[in-house]
Parts: structure tokens; sequence; C-alpha cells
């Protein structure tokens, strides 16, 4: 009987998400099956990833957990894929002798081969990189559902300093416009009714005379009812050009997510951010300039090695400009084969502690103002379904991805826009009375954004 049931986990990030739908439409294609259910499953894989530490140990839990099922199951594939498996490969087979897969993020096209090669009892493992392989030809597996993540570009040629992205996922290389905006069109066609256009550093992409911009406006004219958005950018690549066409296409969000990592140009530099934050400042003013009502979010890393208590001060004062909507906070943590890594981790981990919950609690401070000011206010809302906390409430986002709970209203199904009246707010919440359908059939949705 052929062993063709497969059980995937994804940690991570959208790009996790992303490659984890690429790997089930290979699987799919050569006659595998997944499964939902871990002790039915003939194949057993791990979508890793290794930006934090803590990301890698809950890996190495999890394979504890699946130590059983491999006793009473001896011909079970235990399979490390992404990140971790490129960077931990020798880790993973020597010392975890449970692992039988071992596949980097580039070699997805050898899974169904190397799942062979272990249920033949060898040691299936890929993990090179490539400098040309985008998938681009490849139909990621979805289930049906409102929102969907497209991989554009893979792997990141900026080489910050903490960072192991360029050494587990490789350099940059984007994806054709064309192939993009005709997988856009089938979602459309099934429909979905937002999608989130992924890269590492997204806004570097380039497709031979076309840049992130082009990309964008091709994939927002699919279909105007169909909520495009975009993550990761880096500030070095955030062109007017690219704020001028989220301002043009009332169906690209307004909302960026512009990590800063660090309010101190002398650890932006140890960084290798490649900006300062006068920059960084700079772009900020003119975004808000060109899209009205556009929203910020960002990643802050705390206690990166040599940050002073004024290093810290100055991130504080970044965010108190800036007002962020919201933001990835994290504690420095050391990634082997980084350069940041042969740098003294000389910030204690008490301090690293302290200075985070310092940002943590100030960012809830600024997203609870920015919140309260749209009490009154009047929202365009995507209905996503039930609110996760109750039946009685429907859950849903604005344009600018704040989450918005309202009361279940027969009339209001999944997938509908909704006008929505803000009555109160927490730091990460906003909570409303609906107000009408949006009126697709006219263009509503046009004079309203």
């Amino acid at each position: 009987m052929k062993k063709n049931s497969v059980y995937i986990e994804t940690y991570g990030c959208q790009m996790n998400v992303a490659d984890t739908e690429l790997v089930q439409g290979i699987l799919k294609n050569n006659g595998y099956e997944m499964t939902d259910n871990v002790e039915q499953a003939d194949v057993i894989l791990l979508n890793t990833c290794s930006v934090r530490d803590n990301a890698e140990q809950r890996i190495y839990g999890r394979l504890g957990n699946f130590k059983n099922l491999k006793i009473g199951n001896p011909e079970l594939v235990v399979g490390i894929l992404g990140c971790m498996a490129e960077r931990l490969r020798k880790d993973l087979i020597e010392e975890k002798k449970i692992v039988d897969v071992i596949v980097g993020p580039d070699e997805y096209r050898k899974l169904p081969e190397l799942i062979d090669v272990a249920f033949n009892g060898e040691k299936g493992i890929g993990v090179k990189l490539s400098r040309t392989e985008t998938y681009d030809d490849i139909i990621p597996y979805r289930e049906d559902g409102l929102q969907a993540w497209i991989s554009v570009m893979r792997g990141c040629d900026k080489f910050c300093t903490f960072c192991v992205v360029p050494f587990t996922r490789g350099r940059e290389r984007s994806r054709s416009l064309d192939s993009v905006v005709n997988e856009v069109k089938q979602l459309s066609d099934r429909g979905f009714r937002e999608v989130t256009l992924l890269g590492q550093n997204v806004n570097s992409y380039k497709d031979n005379q076309f840049d992130f911009a082009d990309l964008l406006a091709a994939s927002a004219k699919v279909n105007r009812k169909m909520r495009i958005r975009f993550t990761t950018s880096h500030p070095q690549d955030l062109s007017d050009k690219l704020l001028y066409t989220i301002a043009e296409n009332y169906n690209i969000c307004n909302y960026i997510h512009l990590p800063v990592q660090s309010g101190s140009n002398r650890i932006l530099k140890l960084m290798n951010r490649t900006y300062t934050i006068e920059h960084y400042l700079k772009l900020i003013q003119n975004a808000k300039q060109i899209i009205p009502g556009v929203s910020f979010s960002t990643d802050i890393i705390s206690g990166f090695p040599t940050e002073t208590y004024d290093d810290h001060v100055m991130t504080l004062d970044v965010m108190r400009e800036v007002k962020y909507d919201g933001a990835y906070m994290f504690k420095y943590s050391p990634r082997e084969g980084t350069k940041a890594f042969k740098m003294a981790d000389d910030v204690t981990e008490e301090i690293k502690t302290k200075r985070l919950q310092e940002i943590i609690e100030l960012q809830q401070q600024i997203s609870f103002e920015k919140n309260q000011s749209l009490i009154g206010k009047e929202e365009i809302v995507l209905i996503e379904g039930l609110s996760k906390k109750s039946d009685k409430f429907l859950s849903g986002r604005t344009d600018s991805n704040k989450v918005v709970i309202i009361p279940f209203d027969e009339k209001v199904t999944e997938g509908n826009y909704v006008k929505v009246q803000i009555v109160r707010v927490t730091s990460a919440t906003l909570f409303g009375n609906y107000i009408s359908l949006i009126d697709e059939s006219n263009d509503e949705l046009a004079l309203t954004a």
C-alpha cells in the first residue's frame, strides 16, 4: 500500500505559511494527501524558522513528542523543512536520529523523491541554496478562504548583521510579474477577498523593467473588490513611486510594515541597516503626506550588542514620534553564522527584558491612544468570520489592519465589506456597531475608501 498521508506543522512567519502551501502543492501533484491527524500520518513534516532561538527550541521539543509515534510506527518518516533544515542539518541528522528528511527552502521540488529515499531506509537530504529557484510554475495548494499569501520573491541581499535569512534562504530573486498576477486572478476567481504579497524585502522586487510598485499596481487591477497588502518593507527601498501607487489604488491597503529595529544611528550601523533615523523619519513623513490615513507597524530589537541606555531611549523617542499602530518587539537573540554572533552579547538578559518591557508598554499606550481617536468614526471592515471568543460577535479588519469586533447580524456574512461605527477600543482591538453593507455593485467601496 502506498504511504501517502502527510501531516505538516508550520512555524514562523507568513513566508513559512506560503512555503507550506507550496510544499502541499508539490506533494499533491505527486499523489500525496494531507491529513490533520498526526497519528494517522505516514509522513510528518515540520516547516521551521531560524530567525529566533526560541523558535528552534520549540522544534526540538516537538521532535521529542514524535519519538513515541516513531516507536509505534518504525516506518513513519519525519522531516524538517525550511530555514532550520538548512542551518542545522548536521545536528538534526547526527543528534536527532528521529529525523529522516531534511529539505531547505530551495529544494522543495525534490521532496517527493527524498521522502521515497527515506521510506527505503536512507536519509533524504536536500539543502543547497539556489540563485534561480522561485517556484514560479508551481501552484500552491490552498483551502478555500478569504485571505491568501503569495511569495513574490525569495531570499535577501541586505545582510543585516543579526539576521540568518541570507544564509538560510539565499540571495534575492523575483518571480515574473505575470506569474504573480495570474495567481492573484486564480485566487480572485475562487472568491478570495484579500491577498498579501510576500518577500523578505518585498519592495526590492525586480522583474526586468518592472519594480514592486508595478507589481502592486498590476495586482490591484485584477479585482478592485479584493484588498492587496504587502510585507515586509526595507526603508532603503521605500520609493515615492511605491507610495503614490498605494495612494492611487483604493484597494491597496493604507498600511505599511516598515521595520526600524533601533532608534540609534550607532546601533543601526552595527546592524548594517543602511539608513539613518533621520532618513527613516523623512520616509514616514513623506508617506503620511502622500497617503492620507496611512498606518505603520514596525519591528524593534531590544538589547543588541553594545546597546546603552541612551540607545534604548532613542528607540523610545522614535516610537513616540512615529506613533506606530503596532509593533513586533523582541529581545536580541544571537544567531550562529551572522556577523552579530561574533560581537559580544554584552547586554544582560535582565536588562534586555526590562528594556523590552518598556518598549511593549509604550507601544500599548500609543496603540490605545491612536485607537481612542477612532471612537465615533466610521470604518470599512472586511468581515473574516465569527469572533474567536464568541459566536455572538463577528470579527474583521480595517484597511489599516486593525481588528474590529461587531455584534452578530444575520445580514452580514464572511467576506462582506461593512460600514461600522467604532464605539469602544482597547490597545489591540476596535469594537463597533454595524451600520450597513457596502454596495459593491455601485463600487461604493471606492467612494468610501
